[in-house]
């Protein structure tokens, strides 16, 4: 449980202060996107020049080696794994079915077909004999299956998958988390809102969208924390499960999953409670001033190389 309080998901680190830190939180918003959204249609080396960027931003930002070695050396191995066993696993499989018409019905189309069903089974023997590169002389360098050690067997189509999955994973994952580790849930509220006003025309209620994920995001670390808390009561208490037996073992865990909605229906009242002191009545009438948004020259500069990005993206970046 103490490992739920080291990594930093969804957390926000407030010293020291980077470069991140200071750059308007809708321009790391577009930035958040634009990661997300580019490993869309492409191909396997754009996707593998995102994940050494995401590296590369975590470690000019100069962010404390003790935030992210965890995170990152999990979300690492993680991935690599994943890439392993995606590229050692079969790239096909077998399908069994059972023919639409009997047996002596299709012999009987075969046979009238007469010469279409040989050109199909010469069609079928020409496409095996592509597919298995290991017994025809080849006229070029090309090879299908790219390693085969006894059972393993790695081709293009697997390392591919291999590759897709894996830094899809990984971009996905940290991209966010640098966004949340970098961005005060009060910027993400005003820089979404700011984002969503055209939506106020439908009659969205962007402000109470806002609210609401301001609220999550500072709720967020309680939940861990009496997490963490009920986690160390139940373990001082040394209770020895092996003579507790399923049954009774069970109901102590139901016990406390019990507690600990009990205990954050607590928190969420305290909540609501020193809201309605404040005198907040509805995000419409009670404005509150989150954050003062301002582009800097440092902005510029970020919506400068995010052109670029998008450009390297459109001609380098799709899929061969």
């Amino acid at each position: 449980m103490d490992l739920l309080r080291s990594l930093p998901i969804g957390l926000y680190l407030e010293q020291p202060i980077t470069w991140l830190h200071r750059l308007d939180s809708r321009i790391k918003l577009v930035w958040l996107m634009s990661f997300l959204i580019a490993p869309i249609l492409s191909n396997a080396v754009w996707r593998l020049g995102l994940v050494v960027l995401l590296m590369v931003i975590t470690l000019v930002a100069a962010i404390p080696f003790r935030v992210w070695k965890r995170q990152m050396g999990w979300l690492l191995t993680f991935c690599s794994l994943l890439l392993i066993v995606s590229a050692i696993l079969p790239d096909g499989l077998s399908v069994s079915h059972q023919p639409r018409l009997p047996t002596d019905e299709i012999a009987f189309e075969l046979q009238s077909l007469g010469r279409v069903g040989e050109d199909l089974e010469n069609a079928t023997t020409m496409a095996d004999s592509v597919t298995d590169t290991g017994g025809l002389p080849q006229p070029t360098a090309y090879s299908y299956i790219l390693l085969s050690a006894g059972p393993l067997t790695i081709t293009r189509y697997s390392l591919d998958l291999g590759v897709r999955i894996s830094t899809l994973l990984f971009t996905l994952v940290y991209s966010t988390n640098l966004y949340l580790l970098t961005t005060a849930s009060e910027e993400i509220a005003v820089g979404i809102e700011s984002v969503m006003k055209p939506l106020r025309r439908l009659k969205i209620p962007v402000t109470e969208i806002a609210l609401t994920l301001t609220l999550s995001l500072r709720f967020f670390p309680l939940v861990l924390e009496e997490i963490q808390n009920l986690y160390r009561s139940v373990r001082t208490r040394a209770i020895d499960w092996k003579k507790l037996g399923w049954r009774r073992a069970t109901q102590i865990w139901l016990l406390v999953a019990e507690r600990l909605l009990e205990n954050l229906l607590l928190r969420a009242e305290q909540i609501a409670n020193a809201m309605k002191v404040r005198g907040f009545t509805s995000p419409n009438q009670h404005r509150v001033e989150w954050h003062q948004l301002k582009i800097n020259w440092w902005d510029w500069i970020a919506l400068f190389a995010l052109t670029i990005f998008w450009g390297m993206r459109l001609v380098w970046g799709w899929e061969s």
